[in-house]
């Protein structure tokens, strides 16, 4: 079973490396989420994909039993969840207010900060530049 995660995470990463490299926005974002996925499922299969016991420590006892699941990367994972989703929705708030500022996705064509060229003044000064 490791070997069909591991396979699985190597597809997702590769993947995901695609969508990031595309030229548009929006499939950047959506590339980035699943990085982020796929990072929660690295983390999720380097706990073990056996069946084990909780780990909670036995009346009694001062250490867990021999047979119990690491804890470390269930709370690794949770707190990966939640930096990675806020991350996302903060991005697509940025994609949007981007898309409705430069009403484009491309990223070559977002160029309003930048200072014009010196053969493209035909049509006045750039967005945002000097009067």
């Amino acid at each position: 079973m490791e070997t069909v995660i591991a396979v699985l995470v190597g597809v997702l990463m590769a993947s995901s490396v695609y969508l990031m490299l595309r030229r548009n926005l929006v499939r950047f974002v959506l590339g980035l989420a699943l990085i982020s996925h796929t990072a929660n499922l690295l983390i999720f299969s380097s706990g073990g994909l056996q069946a084990r016991f909780p780990p909670l420590i036995p009346p009694g006892e001062l250490v867990p039993g021999p047979d119990v699941a690491n804890a470390l990367p269930q709370a690794l994972m949770l707190t990966a969840i939640v930096i990675s989703f806020s991350v996302f929705a903060f991005l697509l708030v940025l994609a949007f207010r981007t898309y409705q500022r430069l009403e484009t996705v491309d990223p070559d064509s977002m160029r309003s900060a930048e200072p014009m060229s010196a053969g493209a003044g035909a049509d006045g000064p750039a967005p945002g530049g000097p009067q």
